[in-house]
């Protein structure tokens, strides 16, 4: 898939619906304005993306497309289902939406709520962590992952995000890990596997007055190839490319503060096609 694929069908006829769901989950829209490319910081580079590239390395190891998976035209079209509120999973599993439709938009609503759990601060512990991978990815992958992603979230590792080494916080800062889908598209879709792009925004970072690895933001495309398993979409395999990225805005950057109370007052999506 090349770079230039990434920016065909976004923003097209089709729109993604959403729906807040019960309860808080401390999920937040919006942050600081993304830094400069070259001064990326290990913080934005490795909070973000670590656990798929750990997840690709591992479940792209038998490569190759899908053998029964076709073309599609990669637009929603007249079927994207209008956004009138209707819930477009029937159950969770842990805090991870279940249930998809076997179809093309059940497909979209999987991987975009996948992209949410994945990039979620669950990730960096431990327990959570396995919770969420054996959610969304087919049985068959899970295991051998969940031993290599134990591995991945090292000490080092989080020592370098400035987080304890159980993943949570130090005392008096806020830890932010999101990922906020902007767009699905199906690339390929047969009756038990799809492909689909999520266009995708990310912020990461300690949020506190005292933090030196203030909260980022950042754009990407993931690519997630889901099989039909046990009656629901799971991921079999993830990739991720930059971008496709907008031109920075105006908006003034909130102080460490506003950030960190966000975080705490605002709650995540279900997302849906």
């Amino acid at each position: 898939m090349s770079p230039g694929d990434e920016h065909d069908g976004y923003g097209g006829s089709g729109q993604t619906r959403t729906r807040l769901p019960e309860g808080n989950t401390g999920d937040v829209h919006g942050g600081a304005r993304r830094p400069a490319r070259g001064s990326r910081s290990l913080l934005t580079a490795v909070g973000v993306v670590v656990l798929l590239v750990a997840a690709i390395a591992f479940a792209n190891r038998g490569g190759g497309d899908p053998a029964d998976s076709s073309p599609s035209s990669g637009t929603p079209g007249t079927s994207a289902t209008a956004p009138t509120g209707t819930r477009p999973v029937t159950g969770t599993d842990g805090t991870v939406p279940t249930g998809y439709a076997h179809d093309e938009q059940g497909a979209q609503s999987a991987a975009a709520n996948y992209a949410t759990a994945l990039g979620s601060t669950d990730m960096f512990q431990k327990g959570p962590r396995e919770a969420l991978v054996r959610a969304v990815y087919a049985p068959e992958v899970a295991d051998d992952l969940v031993k290599r992603l134990d591995a991945s979230y090292s000490p080092e590792l989080m020592a370098s995000l400035g987080l304890e080494n159980d993943g949570n916080a130090p005392s008096g800062l806020t830890f932010v890990s999101r990922t906020i889908p902007v767009g699905t598209k199906i690339k390929e879709y047969a009756e038990g596997s799809a492909t689909v792009e999520v266009w995708c925004t990310g912020l990461v970072g300690l949020a506190g007055e005292d933090s030196t690895k203030p909260v980022t933001s950042n754009w990407f495309t993931l690519t997630q190839k889901l099989v039909w398993s046990e009656g629901d979409w799971r991921i079999s395999s993830s990739s991720q490319i930059e971008g496709p990225t907008p031109v920075n805005g105006d908006n003034r950057a909130s102080i460490a503060g506003e950030i960190a109370a966000a975080v705490e007052q605002y709650g995540g999506f279900t997302y849906a096609r």
